[in-house]
């Protein structure tokens, strides 16, 4: 273990921001893979974990980007180091935004269709909407694992953060599996477009660890922008789709502990 990690940490930033995500992209798949065992699941059991990814997510926006983005932005800005992370979170806001208006996809329930109308099948635009709400989670791993080598944060809260983001990647390869499934779609064609939907998160953590290492002074608005992106997505689909099935109790009860999980790795690994 002492030899793994004394290896991972003498890696090149965008190289350990690769492993990480491809991490966060194999949950993924693992949680898809529960499709080869059953068609269906609890809904008490979607609505806590969906509810748990809202809460980690929630968590990780402050405590793994926000934070440090205003932390780095003292020195230059001052009493006014709270400007970058105000740009960069509604830029991130803004940029999920128009993602959402624009490119069509559909959620877990096969009715709610949005972005541009298209004839493309139910089950691309499900895998759409999913791999639309990986992209910041891959990218928040990468601007945290280039922010450590940069001393604007430290490598402890980079695992941390995405060692967060697969626990609430497991649920989310089976709420897209599941419903596929369910669909009529065998359970290997459930299987692959399960892990799909997180293949972006490499790819994602990649661009965003050689950004901040090409542009430190993007950094801080990088750092909020990841936060702001996440917290977009965790406001207009988790929460409202937590609730959806009607178990309010247990989507919040999912969100207090994603949300204290999150916290606790952050602090103690960070």
């Amino acid at each position: 273990m002492t030899a793994a990690w004394d290896w991972f940490v003498t890696l090149h930033p965008v190289a350990q921001a690769l492993i990480a995500t491809t991490g966060t992209w194999l949950v993924t798949a693992l949680g898809a893979a529960l499709v080869l065992f059953t068609k269906d699941v609890s809904e008490r059991y979607l609505d806590a974990s969906v509810g748990f990814a809202a809460g980690v997510m929630t968590a990780a926006s402050f405590w793994s980007l926000l934070a440090p983005a205003i932390a780095l932005a003292e020195e230059d800005y001052g009493r006014f180091s709270f400007f970058p992370a105000l740009v960069g979170f509604l830029l991130g806001a803004v940029a999920l935004r128009l993602t959402d208006r624009i490119l069509p996809h559909m959620h877990p329930d096969f009715r709610t269709v949005e972005g541009v109308k298209t004839s493309w099948h139910r089950s691309t635009l499900l895998v759409l909407a999913i791999t639309m709400h990986n992209i910041p989670e891959g990218l928040a791993v990468g601007v945290a694992f280039g922010a450590a080598s940069l001393g604007a944060g430290d490598l402890g809260g980079a695992i941390a953060l995405a060692i967060g983001i697969g626990l609430q990647n497991f649920p989310e390869g089976s709420a897209v599996s599941l419903p596929l499934r369910r669909e009529g779609l065998s359970r290997r064609k459930a299987l692959w477009y399960g892990q799909l939907s997180a293949i972006v998160e490499p790819l994602a953590g990649v661009v965003g660890a050689a950004l901040v290492l090409s542009m430190r002074a993007v950094l801080p608005y990088a750092l909020a922008f990841a936060a702001g992106a996440m917290i977009f997505v965790v406001a207009e689909e988790l929460i409202p789709e937590s609730q959806r099935r009607g178990h309010p109790h247990v989507a919040t009860t999912g969100v207090i502990i994603g949300f204290a999980v999150m916290m606790t790795l952050d602090v103690a690994l960070g």
